[in-house]
């Protein structure tokens, strides 16, 4: 039987976060220390390979990389988190449910990180929390305790880019086939992979230009 899909809703402001402060973290490095005190990572086509709208657990497969960046985080005792837009709940694709089904598998192969912000509202509802706008980054460091510009964010399109910089935040672009060129340009800081992004991350600025190649 075809399941008609649910009608779409507005959900109630603000991001969804999940995860209680400093779960399943080590103890992360002191203020002003050198590099970054957490890492933020987009979900969909970043740390999964991005399924659209998914709510079904079976259907997570991890991205190349992506054990062994999240591993030389921990060795380092540096906080990590997940910012993610997942407007299918607005258009009655999702529930909440469902978003948290998928986010306790990528955990079960990934182990637990320090919070999931997520927005559930659609491209109209003028939220703040959804990226590019910089809720997300803004909401995932508040519950890990850290400062947006302590934080890099990992992502696969200029939309996670562009949040992390009106956040303050430090950005590495990770492209994949449906980033679209002009977003690879414009990308402060951009990585092959995964574990390349990470050690960006881990290393100095390396300078104020666009396209800094790793």
């Amino acid at each position: 039987m075809i399941t008609a899909p649910r009608a779409p809703h507005v959900p109630a402001d603000g991001p969804w976060l999940f995860g209680p402060p400093g779960s399943g973290q080590p103890p992360m490095p002191p203020e002003g220390a050198p590099g970054p005190r957490a890492v933020l990572f987009d979900r969909d086509g970043t740390l999964v390979e991005d399924v659209p709208y998914n709510g079904d657990p079976a259907l997570v497969r991890l991205m190349p990389e992506v054990r062994a960046a999240l591993g030389l985080l921990r060795e380092r005792g540096i906080a990590t988190g997940v910012v993610s837009n997942q407007s299918g709940v607005a258009r009655g694709l999702l529930s909440r449910n469902q978003v948290k089904a998928v986010q306790l598998r990528i955990e079960e192969l990934l182990g637990p990180f320090g919070v999931w912000a997520v927005c559930p509202h659609g491209p109209a509802h003028g939220c703040r929390c959804r990226k590019p706008a910089p809720g997300l980054v803004y909401a995932a460091c508040a519950r890990l305790g850290v400062r947006p510009q302590d934080a890099v964010v990992i992502g696969d399109i200029g939309a996670d880019v562009a949040a992390a910089r009106a956040a303050g935040a430090r950005a590495v672009l990770v492209p994949t086939p449906v980033t679209r060129r002009e977003e690879i340009a414009g990308a402060p800081e951009r990585a092959d992979d995964l574990l390349s992004a990470v050690r960006a991350a881990l290393a100095p600025v390396s300078g104020s230009g666009g396209g800094v190649s790793i």
